[in-house]
């Protein structure tokens, strides 16, 4: 679909230079860098619904693939527009999974649409009122949604300026080509440090996934640190001689 690149609805300046500040070793990553845009589509998924019903779909596979699927999925609903919640609750199983959806994803969508009409998954205008915490609660209560997808709606759909996905690789080998980290963080760390960006993580992590962008050899060697191994109980293995 057509996207757009549009400033956030906040002060990306004072974001930038209040980063730039705080933390030496973001300064001149932001001063080099693109500039932060959200990226918009200008057509089709709008509301949480549609978003989600859209990620669902595109979980685990190519986005080719996935695009040939949910374009079969919109072919259910009316005027090639995927199919409202009433709609995706009528849809035989069948039907979806010859659209080519795994069952898990069949139940996730069906999972999804009942939510949406009991109102845990809320509208556009409602989610615009709610909390990052209170949108990250309510959402991943829908079948096979996790917190990353709900943070890249935060992001990208809503222009939440502070959201740090600590679980996404691209910000953690980003914080390690930083940072001059061997490996990169596990997520609790990366929260703690984080928390020195706020009330701007989510542009904190832009910047971090255009590290990447900017060094994609060195990112390659960028490994999981190695699990220590439990040093052996000697006193145990004396008695079980």
């Amino acid at each position: 679909m057509p996207k757009e690149l549009r400033l956030p609805p906040f002060d990306l300046r004072l974001a930038m230079d209040t980063l730039a500040s705080r933390d030496p070793r973001l300064a001149p990553l932001i001063a080099t860098a693109a500039e932060f845009r959200i990226e918009v589509e200008t057509a089709g998924a709008d509301t949480p619904y549609e978003v989600l019903l859209e990620s669902i779909a595109y979980q685990s596979i190519s986005g080719k693939a996935a695009e040939t699927i949910f374009n079969r999925v919109k072919t259910l609903g009316k005027n090639g527009h995927a199919p409202t919640p009433e709609q995706m609750l009528k849809i035989p199983t069948r039907s979806l999974r010859k659209a080519g959806l795994s069952g898990a994803k069949v139940l996730a969508m069906k999972d999804l649409a009942k939510k949406t009409l009991q109102g845990v998954v809320p509208s556009r205008a409602e989610a615009e009122t709610l909390s990052d915490d209170q949108l990250v609660s309510r959402l991943i209560s829908v079948r096979g949604v996790g917190a990353w997808t709900v943070e890249m709606f935060l992001i990208f759909r809503l222009g939440r300026p502070d959201v740090l996905p600590i679980h996404d690789l691209g910000v953690q080998k980003g914080f390690a080509l930083t940072y001059n980290k061997r490996h990169i963080p596990k997520p609790k760390d990366l929260l703690k440090f984080g928390e020195r960006w706020r009330p701007y993580r989510t542009v904190a992590t832009w910047y971090l996934w255009r590290a990447v962008q900017q060094a994609p050899a060195q990112a390659r060697k960028i490994t999981p640190a190695p699990t220590k191994k439990p040093r052996p109980n000697r006193k145990n293995s004396r008695k079980s001689l």
